[in-house]
């Protein structure tokens, strides 16, 4: 088997397999290449000790990392694992062909989505989100990470799977199971940083460049000297996830903290290679990125001056509908909150609230505006909850924590018949009575107490007390976040679910509810009265946030209601709905 490494900064490199060493030889095709052949199988352990470096580091292209991210590397075989390729799947694990304009996407934590926290558990639960009725679960990171529990965003070997949740394996396995059950899979990635932690990329090679800063440190190199090699590293571990696990999309971490300023930007090189895959294995392989730019380039073609990407998440209608549902106005709710209905039928028409208007927040002009004829409307996602919109908060209290059954249901209607590709946060379906908090599991004691420290400092700025933040490194923290399974056939909860499953249906069977184009929807509100109506093609929606009764023109007569949270008749001959409060009603020919 022939093992390689770049490692441009060394003078001599090694590879200790199981109980053999073997001196590595340079490369001469490729600068800082280092080769070795020796005979190894799947689970043979193996890293590279670099000059006179005594102790073994792990591969940075390594699979697996038994031991985490301080450990060897173990060889995989994919093989053997059954794990499907880019251009033929293995019988029974073909991935559904949904394009993402008819999707719902389903975000799920591996970690907390069931107590056991592992991805065999989380296969066992895709029948309920099958019944849902969502197209796609959109794993957050799964990358190897310190200790057993954390969000995954800490992750330090981007080529690798993390162990406690199953490791390579277990991912495949889920994968072909979530195919088999008709469903599609979208894992989320991190390109912009590496986690404090465990991180061994620098000892190999310029992996980081101090000519840019980010929040987390030096930025990942992606335009300094030895950036092709870096890049090379990132494009092929995105691309590995599609060719070796049959993953059908990748959620983009942060692209706005992606430090590049090459006139061929790795996110359009990723762009290309994706679309070139996806033709070469004709599945329909897709890039969200998340971005703070509020920049409709982010998705335009390559061929239009774009990045290529294929969609990317809407913060500002996620921000306009927290307001209109909670009244909340700080930090960036700030702006939003001035005339919330205002703003969530601004971003339902024309994406964006920041479209090069000021941001106070920011202190300066944010964004720029959406050309709606060349811009449809599944290039953005649209959300009510979201792991950092939930997580990010000083309790991780979700949506249900403050807002009774009906306004729950307004923000479902307002998500799943809005124009965006809706995506759910789990649990969000029924409403669950479980927060999901900030936790991590670092070894490192001085890791561990400055995080902690961190998180009581930032929210003792907007007034909590020190003692209220919960522990992120306390292990009932993580154990809070799970999903309690018992809820959604009980209470509320049951009544909530059976409501979301009502109007994904009512999404895949209507087709005016996938309609691509945003200048074909209507709105109208009543700021004061707090409601809102929306128009898609022959599909209405009105929702009513006051706890009182609303009487509402349409506008339009022959209509029927298709779906109500709360007993509404049909509309009168003059088009008027009576809407009951804190509800909503989906009406339809």
């Amino acid at each position: 088997m022939q093992f390689e490494v770049w490692a441009p900064l060394t003078g001599h490199v090694a590879m200790r397999l199981d109980d053999a060493t073997y001196d590595m030889a340079p490369d001469p095709n490729r600068d800082g290449w280092w080769l070795a052949e020796a005979p190894a199988s799947d689970g043979s352990r193996y890293g590279f000790l670099l000059d006179d470096d005594p102790v073994p580091r792990p591969d940075p292209r390594g699979r697996r990392l038994p031991d985490g991210p301080d450990g060897l590397s173990a060889v995989v075989d994919f093989e053997a694992l059954g794990a499907p390729g880019a251009s033929e799947s293995p019988p029974g694990r073909a991935a559904p062909r949904v394009p993402l304009q008819d999707a719902v996407l389903y975000e799920l934590h591996v970690g907390t989505f069931t107590a056991e926290g592992t991805f065999d558990a989380a296969a066992a639960r895709l029948g309920h989100l099958t019944a849902l009725g969502v197209t796609h679960v959109e794993l957050m990171p799964v990358c190897s990470f310190p200790g057993r529990h954390g969000w995954g965003y800490d992750g330090v070997a981007p080529w690798s799977v993390h162990e406690p949740y199953g490791g390579p394996a277990g991912l495949a396995r889920f994968t072909a199971a979530a195919h088999a059950a008709g469903l599609g899979v979208v894992l989320d990635v991190v390109h912009n940083h590496l986690g404090p932690s465990g991180n061994h990329l620098p000892a190999f090679g310029p992996y980081f460049t101090d000519a840019h800063h980010t929040p987390w440190g030096a930025a990942v190199n992606l335009d300094a000297p030895g950036s092709d090699e870096v890049r090379a590293y990132l494009l092929g571990s995105a691309l590995a996830w599609f060719r070796d696990y049959g993953i059908d999309g990748l959620r983009l971490d942060a692209v706005h903290a992606l430090a590049d300023g090459r006139a061929l930007t790795f996110l359009e090189e990723l762009a290309a290679a994706v679309d070139g895959l996806a033709a070469e294995s004709g599945r329909p392989l897709f890039l969200i990125a998340e971005s703070d730019r509020c920049d409709p380039r982010t998705t335009l073609p390559r061929a239009e001056g774009g990045t290529g990407l294929h969609a990317q998440w809407n913060d500002d209608f996620h921000h306009a509908l927290h307001c209109a549902l909670t009244g909340e106005s700080q930090a960036y709710y700030g702006d939003f909150a001035r005339a919330p209905l205002a703003a969530l039928a601004k971003t339902m028409t024309r994406a964006f609230f920041h479209d090069g208007t000021w941001s106070s927040f920011r202190g300066r002009h944010h964004g720029r505006p959406v050309d709606r004829r060349r811009t449809p409307a599944h290039r953005f996602l649209g959300y009510a909850q979201t792991h950092d919109q939930v997580g990010n908060r000083a309790l991780g209290d979700r949506l249900s924590a403050s807002l009774s059954p009906g306004l729950q249901a307004c923000a479902a209607a307002v998500t799943l018949t809005g124009p965006f590709v809706p995506m759910l946060f789990m649990g969000e379906e029924w409403g669950a009575g479980t927060a999901w908090q900030y936790f991590t599991d670092h070894p490192d004691p001085e890791l561990a107490e400055a995080v902690r420290t961190g998180r009581r400092r930032e929210f003792a700025a907007h007034g909590w007390k020190a003692e209220e933040i919960p522990d992120p490194q306390d292990p009932a923290t993580r154990d809070r976040s799970c999903l309690d399974w018992t809820e959604p056939g009980r209470g509320p909860h049951a009544r909530l679910l059976a409501w979301y499953r009502t109007l994904v249906a009512l999404r895949r069977t209507h087709p005016d509810l996938r309609d691509p184009d945003l200048a074909a929807v209507r709105v109208a509100h009543d700021e004061e009265r707090r409601w809102l109506t929306f128009r898609r093609g022959d599909v209405r929606v009105a929702v009513n946030l006051s706890p009182e009764p609303v009487t509402i023109a349409l506008g339009r007569n022959g209509v029927r209601v298709l779906a109500a949270w709360e007993p509404v008749e049909h509309p009168g001959a003059d088009g008027r709905v009576h809407v009951p409060g804190e509800s909503a009603v989906v009406l339809g020919p």
